[in-house]
């Protein structure tokens, strides 16, 4: 694994202390989380990509909550009467 003063080495050869301070990392950040946005959309994985998935739960959940909602006003009516 790497030491401390190696990371602290690494971190200290990126340009623009002086100006940017902490935030010269941002542009590197940015990048990474496009890549992985993109990443989600594109890439497949057997035949779903990340937001397939996402999409397919959303659905079923709300499905779900449509059927306690339905159960649940036919007991209240059931007890009305």
């Amino acid at each position: 694994m790497f030491s401390r003063a190696q990371v602290r080495r690494v971190l200290q050869r990126v340009p623009g202390k002086q100006r940017l301070g902490v935030y010269r990392f941002l542009p590197f950040f940015f990048v990474l989380g496009g890549t992985m946005e993109w990443i989600m959309i594109k890439v497949r994985v057997g035949q779903e990509t990340f937001y397939d998935v996402y999409r397919r739960k959303a659905s079923e959940r709300q499905y779900q909550r449509r059927l306690e909602d339905a159960s649940e006003t036919e007991l209240q009516q059931s007890i009305k009467r």
